[in-house]
């Protein structure tokens, strides 16, 4: 037995303003839709959400942490449309991250191993 992936699954107050936000925000895609449900995805990066009234209201007790190539380009591409809680900013154990909310209060942080972005960097 293996585990095989992890997809948050993130309360959603309003599933097509959630839909329509991280379609043209961040450019992911519906993958699925069924009642009271919705999974987005990008560049095999998945997130589930789910209209449940008997939880409450959306609340974000945990940061959702997606790695990328790229943080800077992808804030560029960010900066026009939402504002940033932090960053984007080099930190001490190695990493470029910025962060975001969505509109139901999540919140997002983008991180770049500075690492890899210095050997990539090097190459070209």
């Amino acid at each position: 037995m293996r585990l095989i992936d992890l997809t948050p699954m993130l309360q959603s107050a309003d599933l097509d303003r959630t839909e329509a936000w991280y379609r043209d925000v961040l450019g992911f895609a519906r993958a699925g839709r069924a009642e009271g449900w919705l999974r987005m995805e990008r560049d095999g990066v998945a997130l589930m959400f789910m209209t449940n009234a008997h939880v409450g209201e959306p609340a974000a007790t945990a940061v959702q942490y997606i790695r990328v190539d790229d943080a800077l380009s992808l804030w560029d591409d960010l900066r026009d449309k939402v504002g940033a809680e932090w960053g984007p900013e080099d930190f001490d154990y190695g990493m470029r991250e910025f962060a975001i909310r969505d509109p139901d209060g999540y919140l997002l942080s983008f991180g770049q191993d500075l690492e890899a972005a210095t050997a990539d960097a090097t190459k070209g």
